[in-house]
């Protein structure tokens, strides 16, 4: 919380050259299924909440935007191409998956329904596994290291020494 007991959030790309802060209540978060937002995020869909309302500063670097129609612009990490924003007439989305803590922000409603893939409510019955259960098919993972962000702020990224 901020001193004026507003909540803050912070997030950002998965390279770590753009980060953004959130001061204020978030709006409602959402899904799209339009195919707009499949090919944007290049995924099944889009999760996304509205940052309308609430203060929404870069505190490292900036997206770059790709006008994806009439009315909306996109905004994505330069370096890394991370989906980072959904700009229309009506305010801000921010990537919920862009954010630090993703899990505290739940969607409340889909839009687009009339493009959801046809498979998207059978995947929580697909079988799940951790990612190291793949060790058999994938030993790199063994020795796998992350070059991504960590979820936090951090003074400098990369790093100064990486191997």
């Amino acid at each position: 919380m901020s001193l004026d007991n507003r909540p803050i959030y912070t997030g950002g790309c998965q390279c770590g050259a753009v980060r953004f802060r959130v001061e204020g209540a978030l709006g409602d978060a959402s899904i799209c299924h339009c195919r707009m937002c499949q090919k944007a995020f290049g995924a099944f869909y889009a999760p996304l909440v509205s940052v309308r309302g609430a203060r929404l500063d870069w505190t490292r670097g900036e997206p770059k935007y790709f006008r994806s129609s009439n009315h909306v612009h996109r905004g994505f990490c330069p370096d890394c191409g991370t989906p980072l924003t959904f700009t229309a007439p009506d305010g801000v989305g921010l990537a919920i998956g862009a954010f630090d803590n993703p899990a505290e922000i739940v969607p409340l409603i889909q839009w687009g329904i009339e493009a959801k893939l046809p498979y998207v409510d059978s995947i929580p019955q697909l079988p799940g596994e951790d990612t190291m259960a793949d060790m058999s098919s994938a030993s790199y993972l063994a020795d796998l290291v992350s070059y991504q962000h960590p979820d936090h702020d951090t003074e400098q990224w990369p790093p100064k020494e990486r191997s």
